[in-house]
């Protein structure tokens, strides 16, 4: 059965949107345990554009689950994931200029680098996840860092036009999971997936959880968090 991670991180947009102290993602996340979430995902960004410092220690003191902390492997925010101790890591590639995290972190070209980045997490017990593309390649550099969990990119499955177009990357998942399986990998996904796409991915074997945040929050701004949290869930099981 596979879990759902909830994403904060849209709470702390609609707050910056105004500025002040509301909404407060502590109460979201708190809100999405008590739903039924198995974890609470952040992003603490180079530029603060929404989650900050005071959150995520906020939300490790609080939540009963887990916490993942989205980040770019930077010197900065590793010193800061180095206090905090979260539970689980998970490396995103990072630009200034986007709206939201696009495409997979580059891996096979940067092995080094984030092997050395993955031996500073283990050394303080943090599990590492790679946001990567479905692809071999990556999952073999993933393998090389001694990383823990992939999670694949499922933004080319979740924006695809044609249905051809969707079965095609959604076999292309199906297969990555296989791959990542065979290495001793971790698999879960996220990006894009709502209330109508995310069926066929939990049909994956290997998949363990999913990371939803855009559609829950923006669901929650019509039936609040509880429901919008139960109905994914729901969404998931096909129910």
């Amino acid at each position: 059965m596979t879990n759902l991670a909830v994403n904060i991180d849209h709470i702390a947009t609609i707050r910056e949107a105004r500025g002040g102290t509301q909404p407060e993602p502590l109460t979201g996340a708190l809100l999405a345990e008590l739903a039924g979430a198995s974890g609470i995902v952040c992003h603490l960004r180079e530029d603060r554009r929404h989650i900050n410092e005071r959150d995520v220690r906020l939300l490790r003191e609080t939540i009963t689950t887990k916490l993942d902390l989205e980040m770019a492997a930077t010197e900065e925010i590793i010193s800061i994931a180095l206090e905090i101790l979260p539970e689980l890591v998970t490396f995103v590639p990072e630009k200034r200029e986007e709206l939201t995290t696009e495409g997979g972190l580059n891996v096979v070209d940067n092995v080094h680098y984030y092997t050395n980045a993955t031996g500073i997490m283990h050394d303080h017990d943090i599990q590492v996840s790679f946001f990567i593309e479905p692809s071999e390649q990556q999952i073999e550099a993933v393998m090389k860092t001694g990383g823990d969990i992939v999670e694949f990119h499922t933004g080319i499955y979740a924006n695809a036009i044609t249905a051809a177009q969707r079965d095609s990357e959604l076999q292309r998942l199906f297969l990555a999971a296989e791959i990542a399986e065979e290495a001793g990998l971790k698999v879960t996904a996220g990006h894009g997936l709502d209330y109508h796409n995310v069926r066929a991915i939990c049909q994956i074997p290997q998949m363990e959880e999913i990371s939803i945040g855009h559609a829950i929050i923006a669901r929650a701004v019509f039936v609040g968090i509880d429901q919008a949290v139960r109905q994914m869930i729901a969404a998931m099981r096909g129910i």
